[in-house]
Formats: C-alpha cells, structure tokens, sequence
C-alpha cells in the first residue's frame, strides 16, 4: 500500500464515523403520524345487549370430533369519529392530504374493571364485527371528521358482558405513507 494512499484511508474512516457519534434525538421530541389523529367512540362505554339475532360461530374440536356451532352471547353497536388534529401540521410529518382510512380490525378482549385479562389454557375469545356505515373514508384537512359505526358480537371464556372493544384503524397519505392507530374502548359489565 503506497504511503500517500495509507493517510487518505485513515482520514476517510474518520470522517465516516463521525455522523455516529451525534447524540441521539430525545424520544419526547419525536412526533408519530398516529399522533396526528383523534380517535373518540360514543357511547363510551358501550352497552352490549344479548340480542345477537341467532349470529353464531364454529368450535374446530379436532381428532375426529364434530365441530360445534355456538351462539354469541353478546351484541353492541358503538360509533367512532376520526380527525385528524394540529399535530398533522407538524412538517416532520409531511402528510400529504388526503388522508384515508384503508382497513379497520374490531377484536373483543376479555377484562375485569376495564383492565385486559386474556383467558388462560386454550380458552379462546370469540368475535366479530361489520362496518355498519361510514360518513367517508378520507380526512381532507386537519379538523376533517369520519364516523365509522360497527355492529359486534362477542363470546368471552369469562362469560360476563364486560370486555374491551380494540379497534386499530389503517391510514394512507396522499403520498402512501401509511400509519396506523388503535383505541381501547370499554364494554360495560
């Protein structure tokens, strides 16, 4: 290796680990595109019924077992209202209007006092839910609203009407950057 080639390397591997050794950013100053969006759900709590108009669901039980079809013990219909708030001002968002919703995902989950308590052994939660209506799917600027109303029917191992209602919504700029956000809304007992 020729001896005006040896400093040049040594000077190029020092001026390349030189961006690494900035301090990292604090966490509190990063903004996430879910930060951007409000999420509210009415009634809050729901209030979940037995009316599940004979909806039912399928046990797989296996080893040559007939399946079971069970009915839902639980109904509720709820709505939520999406906006996107000041955050989505941000410009270390960039978020390029529209925003849509892409895809929603309704699970029930089993609680006690509003706290999750996920079944134990191989007992099994049991939902479902349709998207009664949608006053849209896209939020044009910051203040702009969407109301998505689900209907849902539930089986808990618990048995009891108390649970907790996860919805996580899917977000799409303008731009396709996609984001997403989740609300934990409560099923009253």
């Amino acid at each position: 290796m020729s001896s005006l080639f040896r400093p040049a390397l040594v000077v190029f591997a020092a001026l390349s680990v030189l961006p690494g050794c900035q301090s990292p950013t604090s966490p509190d100053s990063t903004t996430s595109y879910a930060d951007a969006v409000t999420i509210t759900a009415a009634p809050d709590p729901i209030i979940a019924d037995s009316d599940t108009g004979g909806r039912t669901y399928r046990v797989v039980r296996g080893n040559n077992q007939p399946d079971e079809i069970l009915p839902y013990r639980w109904h509720g219909v709820f709505a939520t209202t999406l906006a996107m708030n000041s955050t989505a001002n941000d410009s270390k968002l960039d978020i390029d209007w529209p925003v849509r919703v892409t895809a929603t995902q309704l699970t029930m989950k089993q609680a006690s006092a509003g706290i999750i308590t996920p079944p134990t052994g191989s007992e099994t939660e049991r939902s479902e839910f349709v998207t009664l209506g949608a006053t849209g799917n896209a939020m044009t600027n910051v203040g702009a609203g969407i109301t998505l109303t689900f209907e849902m029917w539930y089986d808990l191992p618990s048995q009891r009407r108390e649970a907790v209602a996860q919805v996580t919504f899917s977000f799409e700029d303008a731009d396709g950057t996609a984001f997403s956000k989740s609300v934990n809304v409560a099923v009253a007992p």
